[in-house]
């Protein structure tokens, strides 16, 4: 008990120093999962020392739940996936929720079929798979956790600048998605105003080749229309991409002011790998997220996940060749 408590004060001392240093940082998440799983099995062995029969049943109640909790889960992407095909375009990005959902009831199925053929082949990829499978999962439940955490936090600093992200457009129309960014940017602004301060907005994306305008334009008009001054709109209208909304966003904000501080309003999906962007490309600002639509939140978050994943090739793809390379040798 004692261990398992002070390996969990360990680390999360570790994430408290990481977290004041920068908390735009996916290693923060990882700390803070170690702090709660080595937490919780202190709490487990505490209990067993009060009482052996509550930690079993304890115990017991967690190992039940873990398979429960897969099959709802598949359960729920798969019918969020029929969702987003009944609601959304079809392209490959709105099918995640349905093709992870797929996933893990066909991992489901191999793996009952390995165990009743018995073919060792077959029981070397279940292994590796299981393997590649934990370890992803362990760094999507660590995404998960901070992306929450990272969400929920307020930036009480002076802002100098509000930088709404773009999202694309229909035709010339600014959607739902995008709008409830712009409501979002424009509640920090107005908020700013109320105290005394004078940020100006920052609409930031180009034209798509389906946009009849630059999301800029079309976003700064969003504004402009409830009620914001268009000489307090600046315009960052040549980025076609994250990267480039807060690289070209950072140039124009440090002509106007070198010193600069900003807030970076996205959705909340979006929130945390945005921030991640934001401390590569050296934006000196936080990120906040806007309500999205609850349907569209599963699918946009593994897509969100993906992309840090793919941000990593190499350090992700040798862990996993290091994680079957174990995997195989147990079966020889």
């Amino acid at each position: 008990m004692v261990i398992c408590f002070g390996i969990a004060g360990f680390w999360f001392l570790v994430f408290g120093a990481s977290f004041l240093r920068d908390r735009r940082l996916f290693k923060n998440g990882i700390f803070l999962v170690l702090t709660l799983m080595f937490a919780g099995l202190g709490v487990i062995f505490a209990v067993e020392t009060v009482n052996q029969t509550a930690a079993r049943l304890l115990v017991l109640a967690i190992l039940a739940a873990i398979p429960l909790a897969i099959a709802v889960l598949a359960v729920f992407l798969v019918i969020n996936g029929v969702t987003m095909l009944r609601r959304e375009r079809r392209r490959l990005s709105n099918l995640l929720s349905l093709l992870v959902g797929l996933g893990i009831i066909g991992f489901v199925i191999f793996s009952v079929l390995v165990q009743t053929i018995g073919w060792e082949p077959l029981a070397v990829v279940r292994s590796v798979l299981l393997g590649v499978l934990t370890y992803i999962s362990f760094l999507f439940l660590c995404f998960l956790v901070y992306a929450f955490v990272y969400s929920r936090m307020r930036s009480s600093r002076k802002v100098d600048f509000v930088v709404v992200l773009g999202s694309g457009l229909i035709g010339s129309r600014v959607p739902p998605l995008l709008a409830s960014r712009l409501d979002r940017g424009q509640q920090v602004y107005e908020r700013a105003l109320r105290k005394g301060r004078s940020p100006r907005m920052v609409t930031s994306g180009g034209q798509g080749p389906n946009e009849d305008v630059s999301e800029s334009d079309a976003m700064a008009a969003y504004l402009v229309e409830h009620g914001v001054p268009e000489d307090q709109i600046l315009r960052e209208d040549k980025s076609t991409n994250t990267w480039e909304n807060l690289t070209f966003s950072r140039d124009l904000m440090v002509q106007l002011r070198p010193q600069y501080r900003c807030l970076i309003v996205t959705n909340n999906f979006h929130a945390f790998r945005a921030a991640l962007t934001a401390r590569k490309a050296k934006v000196n600002g936080q990120v906040i997220g806007s309500p999205t639509a609850a349907y569209y939140w599963p699918t946009a978050t593994i897509r969100e996940f993906v992309a840090i994943l793919r941000s990593h090739p190499y350090l992700n793809g040798g862990i996993c060749l290091l994680i079957a390379a174990a995997a195989i040798t147990q079966h020889v």
